[in-house]
């Protein structure tokens, strides 16, 4: 990554057997490191980042063969939590507020319970919860939806909405991410940073609202074993539409995490 001294950078990172596309603001504040959503790049996040403001340090980068990223042999999970690694070492900070989409919010709590000590907080948004399609049937009917969508997927993947992989490498990933919600709870009980949570409650694709409200409502357990994790907010949006339509509220959920570390290091 390389530019000017006063200017934010942007640049390719290596890791692996790719490379990723990394934007790092290099404001004066805190470094917030955002984590979007399977298939999405960094785009969405626009609206969250203006309303935060310059005094923030933004970080943002695409996943392997999503955005300006690079193809990989591996988008596994495991690999996405190396990416996160690579990106902090690349820009050298050493103790990141993570704020997480979807996808994105079960690799900030995976990585924050595997580093307590180089984690400020985590926000999540509508993800890590202890939910998900799993079992054969479960496989199936995501393989199923992404058999259907195989044809849109190259056209929305101009708008962020679709990575560069077939529709099998999409469902992969996504039976991949149900079985990691569907256990995510003792990670979340073993979580020792201020969490917070903003959930949507409206429909997403492959749910129905009533589908997702009970998805929502299997984080209670967690929110009552563990008082380092609370919901920020609830919002009237979808799973989809939240970054863009209340970005406000996860603006207040970045500030809220940022204040509950303060209290604690007085």
């Amino acid at each position: 990554m390389t530019s000017s001294a006063a200017s934010p950078r942007t640049g390719m990172v290596p890791v692996d057997d790719t490379a990723l596309s990394v934007t790092d603001s290099r404001g004066p504040g805190r470094p917030v490191v955002y984590l979007n959503g399977s298939y999405a790049d960094r785009r969405p996040w626009r609206p969250v980042i203006a309303e935060l403001g310059a005094d923030w340090r933004h970080i943002t980068f695409d996943e392997r063969a999503r955005g300006r990223s690079r193809r990989s042999a591996d988008y596994s999970f495991e690999a996405c939590l190396r990416d996160i690694d690579a990106v902090l070492e690349a820009t050298g900070v050493e103790r990141p507020l993570l704020v997480g989409w979807s996808y994105g919010a079960a690799l900030a709590a995976h990585w924050a319970e595997r580093n307590p000590d180089r984690v400020l907080g985590v926000v999540c948004i509508d993800g890590a919860i202890p939910y998900g399609l799993t079992g054969e049937e479960g496989r199936e009917r995501i393989r199923r939806l992404f058999r259907r969508m195989r044809l849109l997927l190259p056209l929305v993947r101009p708008f962020g909405m679709a990575a560069r992989m077939s529709a099998d490498q999409h469902a992969d990933i996504n039976i991949e991410a149900n079985e990691i919600n569907a256990a995510v709870a003792p990670v979340l009980d073993r979580v020792t940073c201020p969490v917070r949570y903003v959930l949507a409650t409206g429909a997403s694709l492959g749910g129905g609202q009533e589908e997702m409200e009970l998805m929502r409502t299997s984080l209670d357990p967690v929110l009552a074993r563990n008082p380092d994790i609370k919901v920020s907010a609830k919002v009237a949006s979808n799973h989809s539409k939240v970054l863009r339509k209340d970005f406000r509220a996860i603006a207040d959920a970045v500030r809220e995490t940022a204040a509950a570390h303060d209290r604690r290091a007085r």
